[in-house]
């Protein structure tokens, strides 16, 4: 210290002057991206991801997710016929080799947003194994096929959209027209549904309860049966009905979809279209249960979250986390909670890559599937 520094008083001194230990050598600088620099200019998503990873805060942790991602769906593991029969019960590429079941998550909002194209994409090319979606992500996706959601405002007054029909969602708006034209599209295929339903129960007697009878109708098997109505490749539905990738939705009923379920109750009494979720609960569980390494990507939080980790805990833990959501911990939220509260239920691996991104998930995640699934590396 210097000369004058001495003359300080002594508290002062060393409250404020309190000298550092050595900085250990596996310390990294922070540092941002210098746009002074040619490589700087036009960068592509990659490299500027790259390049946010030690600015610190979210920029890092986004970083961080971008690098899990890559692990997770580029990790790959021994080649099928190495293994025993008994042994090929999980996911393999094109070239025969393990590789990492994702499942994916997200919730209504998402799919209500422009965001929807980027998840649609994620299917649209096998990005993913399975996804987990609320009812609004299910009955948005078939809507935006039949009617667009437009841009408002997040200050519109409630009541005088009410009187003009109009549904707002943040700040976008939905017509109520739009509810309308999915119950006219909808209803025949809940017709057809109780009709194949109630004759495959009479053809098969006692075995219309068995898993894989035509009489058990799941959620799952319901939104498939929609992606393949709907016939329209902007349709995450659509795409994931024709590769053959599970969209599951244990709350099917909460939504517009449930509204029409209960309409149809009354349309066509006494016979009423069944659901079982049992079979589904099994489905997921199973997919977890058999996979080589298990990955969640994750957007928003509740039930799609709980869901996708509690199915990973039936093989003691995920491999890969990536959670995007702005829920805090401390009111105790599943929304809230980071990977780590995970790690204490068995959900996520101990020794697993995680990560929470703090953030709107409309703003980071077009940029990490930039940077990754669609970065062509």
């Amino acid at each position: 210290m210097s000369n004058q520094n001495e003359k300080l008083p002594g508290l002062l001194s060393d409250a404020v002057l309190k000298a550092s230990e050595p900085v250990p050598e596996d310390f990294v600088e922070v540092k941002g991206i210098d746009y002074s620099k040619e490589e700087s200019v036009n960068m592509r998503a990659r490299d500027l991801i790259k390049s946010m990873r030690n600015m610190g805060f979210q920029a890092s942790s986004m970083g961080e997710g971008c690098e899990i991602i890559d692990e997770m769906r580029q990790w790959r593991g021994v080649h099928r016929d190495t293994l025993e029969d008994h042994e090929k019960t999980g996911e393999f590429d094109d070239e025969g080799y393990q590789k990492t079941t994702v499942f994916m998550g997200y919730t209504s909002n998402l799919i209500s947003s422009g965001l929807r194209d980027t998840l649609r994409h994620l299917v649209q090319h096998k990005h993913v194994s399975a996804i987990v979606a609320t009812a609004g992500g299910i009955e948005e996706d078939i809507i935006k096929c039949l009617a667009p959601t437009f841009m408002g405002d997040f200050a519109l007054k409630g009541s005088t959209l009410r009187d003009k029909g109009m549904n707002r969602i943040g700040n976008l708006l939905v017509p109520n027209d739009n509810y309308c034209k999915f119950e006219e599209w909808i209803v025949p295929i809940l017709d057809t549904l109780l009709q194949e339903q109630t004759e495959a129960a009479e053809k098969l007697g006692k075995d219309a309860f068995d898993a894989d009878s035509p009489a058990v109708l799941t959620p799952s098997k319901l939104i498939d049966r929609l992606g393949k109505e709907i016939n329209d490749e902007t349709s995450v539905l659509y795409w994931a009905h024709k590769n053959k990738i599970p969209i599951f939705c244990p709350a099917i009923t909460d939504g517009s979809i449930g509204d029409m379920l209960f309409f149809h109750t009354f349309k066509a009494s006494p016979q009423q279209l069944r659901l079982d979720i049992v079979a589904d609960i099994r489905k997921i569980n199973s997919m977890s249960m058999s996979a080589f390494r298990a990955g969640m990507i994750i957007l928003g939080g509740g039930l799609v979250k709980h869901h996708i980790c509690n199915a990973c805990l039936m093989r003691n833990g995920a491999d890969y986390a990536v959670y995007i959501n702005t829920g805090q911990e401390f009111d105790g939220s599943d929304a809230g909670a980071r990977p780590d509260e995970a790690v204490s239920w068995g959900k996520i691996k101990a020794d697993a890559h995680s990560v929470k991104i703090y953030a709107d998930a409309t703003v980071v995640f077009p940029l990490i599937v930039a940077a990754t699934f669609a970065s062509g590396q």
